[in-house]
């Protein structure tokens, strides 16, 4: 991905050929329309809740089984997808993938999250069936990264890390399916969490992982390149210890894999020298928004310890939303902008459009656990859901023009 930053050019006029030149181009479109559809979706179903709209449609599932599943599964996979179907054969050193192995992966994972989404408007079927079709797409993206790594001569960790994480989204996804299939409910939560702290996660860290140092390198001369080999395998198990004991109703004690993934983040963090990554400003983002990941692990662990030692709850979902928005939502914003920058021949730059989604969105952040720890919850809930579709539309916009033109150098791709 040492992507060169040639400079913008003239850009050639719309064309639907282009949207589908690179894994990341549709990929990419699909999710920038999925971050407006879920978010569209849940504020228009906290408003009904908030303020009595008889008339919108239920779900057919609990409100939040739907927003969790679809997130986690629908919304940032696509971006995933999009990422690793285009650079997975760049860090093995393998040919490009041709456009019959990653289309149809947009085609049934978007098209089933937004059968999916129908069915949330009071049709458990069309659930059921969208998100059937979701898994589908999973498994079309799964084989072909695979083979990658299967051809491949050398050793990846960062690849056989985000391969796992996509496993374990897609046994994730299976089990979200049985429970909507009348299967015990149970299976749901465990199915978030997996999706959450086995897949998403671990598949962000990985990335970051082998992105931020290189990027970091390229940019900032004399900078000392850290990726220690032992942190991918620690934070593997840390997670899955986090999984084990959510699961296992034994949350008092989860602090023991959290406060160590606290201080695995937090060390990183440090060690990636953000205060020399300050310019420019899309490589600064990238560590900004890594920042949040050891405070959300942090808050996680004092939920913890504060069940342990006081036997009451604290914080409700304020570490998983640290989580979600700060450290998901921020780094999708400054890793796509970063690969559509350079994946379409423009200068290696944030940009006003990108910076005011980046900052809203930490605004929105403060929406959420203003909600969380304050009176009248849906309310802020509401305002957090429509802050969210504010800060995202004008990069949504942006992002979605640039993926339906040539790339602006004239070079394919």
């Amino acid at each position: 991905m040492a992507d060169l930053p040639f400079p913008a050019t003239r850009t050639a006029p719309w064309s639907p050929a282009a949207l589908t030149g690179a894994p990341h181009r549709v990929l990419f479109f699909a999710g920038a329309c999925t971050v407006l559809t879920s978010m569209a979706w849940w504020a228009l179903e906290l408003a009904a809740l908030r303020f009595g709209w008889s008339s919108w449609p239920q779900p057919p599932v609990p409100p939040a089984w739907g927003h969790a599943l679809l997130t986690v599964y629908g919304m940032l996979p696509l971006f995933m997808f999009g990422f690793l179907l285009t650079v997975f054969p760049r860090w093995l050193d393998r040919p490009a993938l041709p456009r019959s192995r990653y289309v149809p992966v947009a085609g049934s994972v978007f098209g089933g999250y937004l059968l999916a989404h129908a069915g949330l408007l009071g049709s458990l079927p069309l659930l059921r069936i969208g998100v059937a079709l979701m898994l589908a797409g999973y498994g079309l993206a799964l084989l072909p990264l695979a083979g990658v790594l299967r051809a491949a001569t050398a050793r990846n960790a960062h690849a056989w890390s985000c391969l796992a994480g996509l496993a374990t989204g897609a046994l994730g996804l299976v089990l979200g399916l049985a429970a909507l299939a009348g299967a015990p409910a149970w299976l749901m939560p465990l199915a978030i969490r997996l999706g959450v702290f086995g897949f998403l996660l671990p598949v962000y860290f990985s990335v970051c992982h082998r992105m931020i140092p290189f990027f970091s390198a390229n940019a900032v001369p004399g900078y000392r390149m850290v990726r220690p080999r032992w942190s991918l395998p620690a934070i593997w198990v840390l997670l899955l210890a986090h999984i084990a004991l959510e699961t296992a109703g034994t949350s008092a004690w989860r602090w023991l894999a959290d406060l160590p993934l606290a201080l695995v983040f937090g060390w990183h963090a440090f060690a990636w020298q953000p205060w020399k990554a300050r310019r420019p400003g899309l490589l600064f983002a990238l560590h900004l928004a890594f920042a949040w990941l050891p405070v959300a692990m942090a808050l996680f662990a004092v939920q913890s310890l504060w069940l342990a030692l006081r036997g009451e709850a604290a914080l409700g979902l304020v570490p998983l939303h640290v989580l979600t928005i700060g450290y998901f939502g921020s780094m999708l914003v400054a890793m796509v902008t970063r690969v559509t920058q350079g994946h379409s021949g423009r200068l290696l730059q944030m940009g006003a459009v990108p910076w005011l989604c980046f900052l809203a969105l930490q605004g929105v952040l403060v929406l959420r656990v203003r909600a969380e720890l304050g009176t009248d919850a849906y309310r802020w809930l509401v305002f957090a859901a429509v802050g969210w579709l504010l800060a995202f539309a004008p990069w949504v916009l942006r992002s979605a023009w640039i993926y339906l033109t040539p790339r602006a150098d004239g070079r394919p791709g």
